[in-house]
Formats: C-alpha cells, sequence, structure tokens
C-alpha cells in the first residue's frame, strides 16, 4: 500500500478510536466540563472520518488506491 494511502487508513481507524472514546467518556461521565470535552472530541472524530473518507475517495478516483496488497 502507499504510504499516502496508509497514512489515510491509520487516520479512519484514529477517528473510529476517538469516537469510541468520546461515546464512553460521556456515559461515563461526572460533571459538565467531562461533557463538553467529549461533545468535542465526538464532533472532531466525525468531522475527521469525513476528510479522510472523501479523500480516500479522490485517490481511489485517481488510480492511487488499487487494493491493500499493493
Amino acid at each position: 500500500m502507499k504510504p499516502c494511502n496508509r497514512n489515510i487508513e491509520r487516520t479512519l481507524q484514529l477517528t473510529d478510536e476517538m469516537i469510541e472514546l468520546a461515546k464512553i467518556g460521556d456515559a461515563e461521565r461526572e460533571d459538565t466540563g467531562c461533557g463538553i470535552l467529549y461533545g468535542v472530541l465526538l464532533d472532531s472524530g466525525y468531522k475527521l472520518r469525513r476528510l479522510a473518507e472523501k479523500e480516500k475517495e479522490n485517490h481511489i478516483k485517481k488510480g492511487w488506491w488499487k487494493n491493500n496488497f499493493e
């Protein structure tokens, strides 16, 4: 896999972790400050995921994203 594609894949993995942590953190929080923190983390995770998915689509359209075995 090309390094640029590997970085996009890693970004998608990180956004999944961000979203998961935000959901867990919000469920276990004990004050509003944590609610704000996890809300920002959740929002950021979704925004970053959308950007990374769009970039992956662009790479696919350009023919740069063939498969995971490059």
